[in-house]
């Protein structure tokens, strides 16, 4: 396995902007990836965007970013209101928050959803994401769930037991509106951890997973 690392050298902090469809989707694609990177890199600057929240889940998002967040040089966290399930209706709309988030940050580097997530409002933020911004490392992240179509990523980052167990936490003490779903649970997210933590050959035996498409090697 082949190490890379975002480069350290920049005078400036490194700028992450998180992208997400509903609340804890974020948290559950790149929430180990997050702490890994606040822990190594001091002065990260992160905004988080997520799309689509009632007023109970957005309570629940903000608690469960300030947990992950913890050590960001600073964060910005934004909860939009779109119509849950019906983001293929709404484009220009969409399209157009995208937009004014384009204007607002200059990220190094993007998390977002796969491209071919069988979730309908999953893609669309995957494929507004690569038509809105250009010249930055967009890395795609996976949501276990009952669709399914999870594919073998060709990116990972190794996490500790540590980031692990923190996550876990996180989710599962933040998420309250979510413990009745049957695939949200610490052993679901144990075992995603595990099996791509199995497949980059992680010291750990944990990694998060990531689908790149494109990316320049300096």
């Amino acid at each position: 396995m082949i190490e890379l690392g975002l480069s350290a050298t920049s005078r400036r902090p490194l700028r992450i902007l998180c992208l997400g469809a509903h609340c804890d989707d974020i948290d559950i694609g790149c929430g180990g990836t997050l702490l890994r990177l606040l822990a190594r890199r001091q002065g990260a600057e992160v905004t988080w965007v997520t799309f689509s929240g009632d007023a109970e889940r957005r309570k629940e998002l903000r608690r469960s970013a300030a947990g992950f967040l913890r050590k960001a040089r600073s964060s910005t966290v934004v909860c939009h209101d779109f119509r849950d399930a019906f983001f293929p209706s709404q484009y220009v709309e969409l399209k157009e928050v995208f937009e004014t988030t384009r204007k607002a940050v200059d990220p190094d580097v993007i998390f977002t959803h796969e491209t071919a997530d069988r979730h309908q409002d999953h893609r669309l933020v995957s494929e507004l994401t690569w038509n809105t911004f250009r010249g930055c490392l967009i890395l795609e992240y996976e949501i276990p769930k009952y669709d399914g179509g999870l594919t073998t990523p060709n990116a990972y980052v190794a996490l500790t037991d540590r980031q692990v167990d923190q996550k876990i936490k996180v989710l599962m003490r933040c998420y309250d509106s979510q413990r009745s779903r049957t695939w949200f649970s610490p052993e679901t997210f144990k075992a995603t951890l595990r099996l791509r933590g199995v497949e980059c050959g992680s010291a750990t035996g944990w990694a998060e997973g990531f689908h790149v498409r494109k990316m320049a090697i300096g």
